[in-house]
């Protein structure tokens, strides 16, 4: 699925994953490839994704190994919608 991570500032992240868990207000959830169309809200907490990460286009997000990453948020939206899932963070 096409990735999208945008701040008030700038993007912070574009590109393809194969996983995101995010930390729901209402409790942690996880979306996948084709995933249902959803909006939810976030909490304090961490995203983690699971892709194909280089240097070059994850310069915000902390890489452990090449293929998960992840970035700590204060709150934010996300939409779910036709595989391309955009998250807004502050």
């Amino acid at each position: 699925m096409f990735l999208e991570i945008v701040s008030p500032e700038k993007t912070l992240f574009t590109g393809d994953v194969s996983s995101v868990q995010l930390p729901g207000s209402e409790g942690s959830f996880q979306i996948l490839n084709n995933h249902a169309p959803i909006v939810s809200t976030l909490k304090k907490g961490e995203i983690k994704l699971k892709g194909s990460f280089d240097n070059d286009s994850a310069e915000n997000l902390n890489v452990q190994n090449n293929i998960e990453a992840s970035l700590e948020i204060q709150s934010g939206v996300i939409e779910m919608k036709k595989n391309k899932l955009i998250i807004l963070v502050d």
